[in-house]
């Protein structure tokens, strides 16, 4: 049984660096923010150790708050580096209640890979005391018992690090406490500060919250006062729309990447024809090409009374010149992958990248047709290449074994191979329910496990083959296992690619 690794992010903070964020098995061997990597090190030597990224915290924690704004209710707002308010007031009966919309909430993150703890409380500086030590997932404080709640709770209250630690030396650890001290002198100790957190906390003070926008779907509609049925006016009117889809594009400084047309009918059968984009686009003549070519999928029936143009995904577009001019020998493939996509799927459309992997099914992987290519290798000039293959210390770009044409998606089992065993190829097998007799072979290349990668594949061993048969036909199989240890594989034969 292995047995989890602790792991911390760290921060340079001043002149030290320091924990950021821990996990809980870390948390249970003492490791706290704000520790010295240094002494958290001395005390876990095994300790796995990763850079914080709080800006892309801050746009994760932005991005949830969206999708709460969307979901859940409409006033979403951030809450330091790890949390979100929510004001869910009007909106809790449309999920059963309180308790029963916390637990989905807490549910829909934890598939999503996010470990939530969520408070309900009267003000927003009481949920926020509840939900870091209030000591539960879900926590429902009843209505105007917020007060009693928090009392023995510790007096954070969303203070800075340097009044905490203040309170502490003065003896005050909790909000009870902190509640029961005159007034005044804690004015003029700490500035109003403490005391405003304190009533914002019991509701003595408002602390209206500044929810996150979410941004206004792009879309444009025409009704009709008399339904129309003809491809002919669906076309009139698509022809009146585009225009206006592209000027709001515009404005929004936005590139569409998918658009749907929504056909509302009179019988309440709505009819939808989506499109998609290689690239981001305003080109309004292009849009209106790609939706036209499809219009006979839409089924007026009795007649549609509503034309609505949406855009289901939007990427940040610049301003555009008029005439744009490109280079020699460039042509722009947009508009040709763009009509091959909408016609036969954009799934079936791709190309191919190389991907850092010993493993051949891992090496490559389908991208966008129009994602610029990965590898600075595919640049280098023939002689580069060859001067690459001459040399022994430098490993060439590409394979030095010769690679399949055609390589399979998931190697194929084989049955009925005749082969000797440590390193010999097969002399018969059967693929697809055909049998082939193997007339000239060459190989094995031997391709080991990515250990580093996959505990499982510790030791892993392939050895690949270039095998013939006896009607020309030349295939690249593979043996798992070197056929002299177990553990290396269980010596079954698998069909990987052909040549031909």
């Amino acid at each position: 049984m292995q047995i989890p690794t602790p792991r911390v992010t760290s921060l340079q903070q001043g002149n030290k660096v320091v924990i950021a964020a821990a996990c809980p098995i870390a948390r249970g061997l003492g490791l706290l923010p704000g520790m010295a990597i240094t002494h958290a090190r001395a005390l876990v030597p095994e300790l796995v150790i990763t850079p914080a990224d709080p800006e892309g915290d801050r746009a994760a924690l932005l991005r949830l708050a969206m999708l709460g704004a969307r979901r859940w209710c409409p006033l979403v707002m951030p809450s330091g580096p790890d949390g979100l308010f929510l004001d869910i007031s009007g909106s809790a009966h449309l999920f059963g209640g309180e308790a029963r919309m916390a637990r989905r909430i807490v549910g829909l993150l934890a598939r999503h890979g996010f470990t939530a703890i969520i408070a309900i409380a009267d003000t927003p500086g009481a949920a926020w005391a509840l939900a870091r030590f209030g000591g539960g997932p879900v926590i429902v404080c009843p209505p105007a018992a917020h007060v009693d709640a928090i009392a023995p709770l510790p007096a954070a209250l969303r203070l800075e690090p340097p009044a905490i630690d203040l309170l502490k030396r003065l003896g005050v650890e909790t909000v009870g406490q902190l509640a029961a001290l005159p007034r005044a002198p804690l004015a003029r100790r700490f500035g109003g500060s403490v005391m405003a957190r304190l009533d914002q906390a019991t509701g003595r003070l408002p602390e209206p919250l500044d929810p996150v926008v979410p941004p206004e779907a792009i879309a444009v509609t025409r009704r009709f006062a008399e339904p129309i049925a003809t491809a002919e006016a669906i076309e009139h009117w698509l022809r009146d729309l585009m225009p206006r889809l592209v000027t709001a594009l515009a404005e929004a400084g936005q590139g569409a990447r998918a658009i749907e047309l929504v056909a509302d009918r009179i019988d309440g059968v709505p009819q939808r024809l989506r499109i998609g984009l290689a690239r981001p686009t305003r080109d309004a003549a292009h849009l209106l090409r790609l939706t036209l070519r499809r219009i006979e999928e839409i089924a007026p029936g009795y007649g549609i009374d509503a034309l609505t143009l949406h855009v289901r995904r939007a990427d940040p577009l610049g301003a555009q010149p008029f005439a744009e001019t490109l280079e020699a020998g460039t042509p722009d493939l947009a508009p040709l992958v763009d009509t091959l996509a909408n016609r036969i799927g954009p799934d079936r459309l791709w190309r191919t990248a190389a991907r850092e992997s010993d493993v051949p099914e891992r090496s490559v992987a389908a991208v966008a047709p129009l994602d610029p290519p990965q590898r600075a290798a595919a640049k280098l000039k023939p002689d580069d290449v060859r001067q690459l293959d001459r040399s022994p210390d430098v490993h060439p770009w590409h394979p030095r074994w010769p690679r399949p044409v055609r390589l399979l998606r998931r190697p194929e089992p084989l049955d009925n191979v005749l082969a000797a065993l440590p390193d010999q190829p097969p002399r018969r097998f059967t693929w697809r329910g055909k049998t082939h007799r193997v007339v000239r072979a060459d190989g094995p290349e031997r391709i080991t496990g990515e250990w580093w990668k996959r505990a499982t594949e510790r030791h892993s061993v392939r050895d690949y083959f270039r095998v013939e048969d006896e009607v020309g036909e030349r295939f690249w199989l593979f043996r798992r296992g070197d056929g002299e240890r177990s553990e290396s594989g269980d010596l079954a034969w698998f069909m990987h690619g052909s040549f031909g």
